[in-house]
């Protein structure tokens, strides 16, 4: 239940602080005096759009803010923590929202949130019913989605199943028809790997060949340098240098230091280690000088070999162009084309695999229609009943109201085609709603449905129907607040008299809010308030 509303700056209202009871609350004012900026303050409440123009004059922010008893709502409440929320310690819920140039703050239960939250949160919380709301039951789609209402949870639960399979099915055929026309660009696709795999294939490359290669090229290339190279160390070594300065064997000259290191260790025994490295230095020329000698003996021109290693380097760097920079490169994007081939070559399995998938999804989708096109059926009978008693006791004794539901091609919201129309009098024809009733009788019809389906809400179908099995579900939660804006507009007399009657027995269920101009409406609240407009 609504508890509270407080209104600063919107509109034409400075400030305001409403306090709101159970049943049938009537707020009543004359034109122009801020009755709308209620319900603009409420809308704000409930994620409605912000808009800085609605900012009283002279001031910098306007804010709306509001209060419900939701202590006995444990599933909203529940909700509500999830967003951050809290209750008050009285178990009230308030919800706040400031708008200021260029933008605006949602606060649930002390949290801010994003607007859309409030939206959530406020289904549960109030339904406001306008004059524009009128206008949007004129049309096809509301007046299916009135009727899908009305049907109950057993009828949503088979709607949701329904819709669930008609998306999935399109999303499935979006895949098969992006599979069908790509199907030449994946052939060509296919063709070039298999081209460049087959390639690869001819030319064998081995893990570092490319490296192994470089590196006996540069060495077949170069080889009069590297012979002059090894052998002056050799020389230089061995003591076979032309420098006479250098003509002592290396070896010969460290065992010549190592003796008089050695004759001298007696002395002092740190010469000693001094010694014994020597001796290993020794060891290792004569070593580095054997393979040298060895080396220099093994280097030989040959012409072949390297024409051979320049051809088949050519033929790798022909394949480092268009795979990698490596031939391990080369091997790698092999290894990944192959997996995309086999992808590939398996277009025909998957395709076979979505068009199964579409089989399966057309079955739900009929099965699941079935189930929804029988429960419009089975509402659109109780509700044309149930808005028709109803039109009796508004002084529209002889109309009746019939919902028609005719079969259409499928599409995301079912295969039916839902259409309410007013018999005016006995052996008048069927007319679409807005064509064949006045002003007046419009908005009572209007309330007429409104009134059924929260008497619908307020005793719902417990029982989900599934095809071929039902399965209960318990009772539905508690209904919202109703706001009624200027329902009864272009009715009087006794008419006005039936409409206040009906809102205030919809108010034995809910609390209802009416924003009116008819005594006689007015006349049924618990709880009158009057909005005044006052200029100092």
């Amino acid at each position: 239940m609504l508890d509270e509303l407080v209104i600063d700056n919107l509109g034409v209202i400075a400030q305001a602080d409403i306090r709101f009871g159970p049943g049938l609350s009537v707020i009543t004012g004359e034109t122009g005096a801020g009755k709308t900026m209620l319900l603009n303050g409420l809308s704000l409440i409930c994620g409605g759009k912000a808009d800085a123009a609605a900012i009283r004059v002279g001031a910098d922010t306007a804010a709306a803010e509001g209060r419900w008893m939701v202590a006995d709502r444990p599933d909203l409440v529940a909700r509500v923590e999830d967003a951050g929320g809290q209750l008050d310690d009285d178990g009230s819920l308030v919800v706040l929202r400031t708008v200021s140039a260029g933008r605006s703050r949602a606060h649930l239960g002390g949290r801010s949130v994003p607007a859309a939250v409030l939206a959530d949160i406020a289904d549960d919380l109030i339904t406001v019913h306008g004059q524009a709301d009128q206008l949007r039951l004129r049309t096809a789609n509301k007046q299916r989605d009135a009727l899908d209402t009305f049907a109950g949870p057993a009828h949503a639960a088979s709607l949701d199943n329904y819709r669930k399979a008609w998306t999935d099915r399109a999303a499935v055929q979006a895949d098969l028809a992006d599979l069908d026309a790509r199907a030449s660009e994946r052939a060509r696709e296919a063709d070039l790997l298999r081209a460049r795999l087959d390639h690869i294939e001819r030319v064998a490359p081995q893990p570092g060949e490319d490296a192994d290669l470089q590196a006996l090229t540069s060495r077949l290339g170069n080889i009069e340098a590297l012979r002059v190279a090894a052998t002056t160390a050799h020389q230089a070594l061995a003591g076979e240098s032309d420098d006479v300065a250098a003509s002592a064997p290396a070896v010969a000259l460290v065992e010549t230091a190592r003796r008089e290191i050695a004759a001298a260790a007696h002395d002092d025994p740190a010469l000693a280690d001094l010694s014994t490295r020597l001796t290993d230095a020794g060891y290792a020329i004569a070593d580095i000088g054997s393979e040298l000698a060895a080396y220099v003996d093994g280097l030989s021109a040959d012409p072949a070999a390297l024409e051979a290693a320049h051809a088949r380097l050519a033929q790798l760097t022909a394949l480092t162009r268009t795979s990698g920079e490596t031939i391990d490169d080369v091997l790698a994007w092999a290894s990944d084309a192959g997996l995309r081939l086999l992808d590939l070559d398996d277009t025909g399995d998957r395709r076979a695999s979505l068009v199964s998938r579409i089989a399966a999804l057309d079955a739900s989708v009929a099965q699941w229609g079935a189930a929804v096109t029988q429960g419009r059926i089975t509402a659109a009978r109780d509700l044309a009943a149930a808005v028709t008693a109803e039109l009796a006791g508004l002084a529209m004794t002889g109309a009746s109201m019939q919902v028609a539901v005719e079969p259409v091609e499928p599409g995301p919201s079912g295969a039916d085609a839902v259409a309410f129309t007013l018999v005016a009098h006995p052996g008048a024809p069927a007319r679409p709603l807005g064509k064949g009733a006045s002003g007046g009788e419009l908005s009572r019809i209007m309330l007429a449905i409104e009134v059924a389906l929260a008497q619908r809400a307020t005793n719902p179908t417990v029982t989900r129907q599934k095809p071929g099995a039902a399965e209960t579900i318990g009772s539905a939660g508690l209904l919202p607040t109703f706001v009624f804006d200027e329902v009864d507009a272009g009715v009087g007399g006794q008419a006005a008299v039936e409409v206040g009657r009906r809102l205030a027995q919809l108010a034995h269920t809910t609390q209802v809010i009416v924003v009116t101009h008819l005594a006689q409406v007015a006349a049924f609240a618990d709880t009158h308030l009057v909005v005044a407009k006052r200029t100092d």
